[in-house]
């Protein structure tokens, strides 16, 4: 302190300052610098990085763009420190399919929210064991597996009533949708479902659409540009932190609830098989099998069951009423192959390969999260030419697989025919990854795949979309943590 008076009272307040802005201009220039062989990049302004050269809104077709000018892999400055970017089929897969990349990046404020805890953010042994004991948790519970078919059909039938009681009238769906994709994850989880008309769960499911939303938005990357400011200063970046708050009360309560009533030879759910399992393992510490962890690994499951799924649907439906043609080929299909006596069921999925190639092009075109979830090197590794050092978090693009245009006929244009032969058969594609890929592929693929196809022909069967009369529908989007529809309204008219 006395050192500091000394400087005070040598320099005037204009050297001060000046010597200031020189020391922190220097400080963030060595602090940033690339390290050699690093990928290259546009230029960066000090502290912000290359914020003034992307727009918020659409930041994931820029990355398209400096991919054209720096190559398949560059280097960005936004989120704090320098990052990599991988793009195309063959970089991202070399990358997420590699040990060296399975863990996850250290971002400020998804360490502040989460820490290492969790089935999405941790990393290492705990990562690997909790994922494990999911997997195996809840495939015993039906994941994947046809057993767990009648529960989704039942809510699709649960969904068309909520649909059949807005009476033609135009409405937004997305709550409906959520509700009902929700209610099958929540069974697994937690062992129940929610009624349409709980209040208190479509607040809960609103609250969860904000937070996913706002860990996306710019106050997120300020806060990782400036933790040590942010974590001082009031401002929109503490609605993340409540709104994680009444999530966590909510998994909480549950949790308790399993508690009081917890019965280890008859497991009901995730919770009970947890509660089970950290008995089991109280001594294996490092695997974090404890009651803080289980809130953690719930909420996780609970918002990606919920989030992802219902967002593609809600794009799904919006497609329908923008592509009338495309929504009435897809019920000529489900007319001819299931009629409407009966329920569509997943074994009808290989004899409608329109309506298959359709939900397919739903996932690609909507591109629910665009830059997949970050990685971070566990050592130094070469991708392409250049050298990532340990520690660097690395981003794989699936804006780039997903709209190769050395790959996709028309990657601009929502088009069923990228999943058709020229005999109307359905097609793979290699460059489809919707899911990701590697050892952190999404462990509810399956599920997702089933609901997907269950609710989405379940709807088209019932009802004709149409958009509310005099409105034009629009693609618009907004871009969180996933690129989702803006709101809209439509008018769901009984067949």
């Amino acid at each position: 302190m006395t050192l500091f008076i000394h400087l005070l009272e040598f320099f005037d307040i204009k050297s001060f300052l000046l010597f200031l802005a020189v020391f922190l201009l220097a400080f963030d220039y060595i602090k940033s610098k690339p390290p050699r062989n690093f990928p290259p990049g546009p230029w960066s302004l000090p502290f912000i990085g290359d914020l003034h050269h992307v727009n918020a809104n659409s930041v994931h077709l820029q990355m398209l763009q400096f991919s054209k000018k720096f190559g398949p892999v560059f280097s960005i400055k936004f989120f704090g420190p320098r990052i990599a970017v991988i793009n195309g089929l063959k970089h991202v897969r070399e990358v997420y399919q590699a040990d060296s990349f399975a863990d996850r990046p250290d971002m400020p404020l998804l360490t502040d929210l989460f820490g290492d805890k969790g089935l999405i953010f941790s990393s290492g042994y705990a990562w690997k064991q909790q994922r494990r004991f999911a997997l195996h948790t809840l495939k015993n519970f039906g994941l994947g597996k046809r057993s767990l078919e009648p529960s989704i059909l039942q809510e699709c039938r649960s969904l068309n009533e909520a649909l059949l009681n807005e009476q033609g009238r135009p409405f937004d769906p997305q709550w409906l949708v959520n509700n009902a994709v929700s209610n099958i994850i929540c069974v697994l989880v937690f062992g129940e479902r929610f009624e349409y008309t709980d209040d208190d769960f479509q607040s809960l499911l609103k609250d969860i659409n904000e937070l996913v939303y706002r860990e996306g938005g710019i106050w997120a990357r300020l806060y990782n540009i400036f933790p040590w400011l942010m974590r001082r200063v009031p401002g929109p970046h503490e609605k993340i932190f409540s709104l994680l708050r009444k999530l966590t009360a909510f998994v909480q309560k549950k949790i308790d609830e399993h508690q009081a009533d917890f019965d280890p030879s008859n497991p009901r759910d995730y919770i009970d098989c947890f509660l089970d399992e950290m008995e089991k393992l109280k001594e294996d510490k490092a695997a974090k099998f404890s009651l803080e962890n289980l809130c953690y690994c719930t909420m996780d499951l609970f918002i990606a069951g919920s989030e992802t799924t219902s967002t593609t649907l809600y794009w799904g439906l919006l497609y329908m009423i923008n592509y009338p043609d495309i929504q009435r080929k897809v019920q000529e299909e489900i007319d001819r192959m299931v009629g409407s006596s009966r329920q569509p069921s997943v074994a009808d999925r290989e004899n409608m390969p329109y309506t298959d190639a359709v939900i397919h092009e739903t996932q690609r075109f909507g591109n629910i999260l665009p830059f997949n979830l970050g990685r971070r090197a566990t050592k130094d590794t070469h991708v392409g030419n250049y050298t990532i050092p340990k520690g660097t978090t690395v981003i794989g693009t699936l804006t780039s697989i997903l709209f190769d245009e050395t790959e996709w006929e028309t990657p601009h244009t929502f088009n069923p025919g990228h999943f058709l032969d020229a005999e109307g058969k359905f097609r793979r594609r290699e460059n489809f990854l919707p899911f990701s890929t590697g050892k952190r592929v999404c462990l509810g693929e399956q599920l997702a795949r089933m609901e997907l196809f269950l609710f989405f022909t379940s709807l088209l069967q019932r009802f004709s979309f149409s958009p509310p009369d005099g409105v034009e529908p629009s693609l618009t989007y907004k871009l969180g943590a996933t690129h989702s529809p803006q709101p809209y309204q439509l008018c769901a008219l009984p067949r």
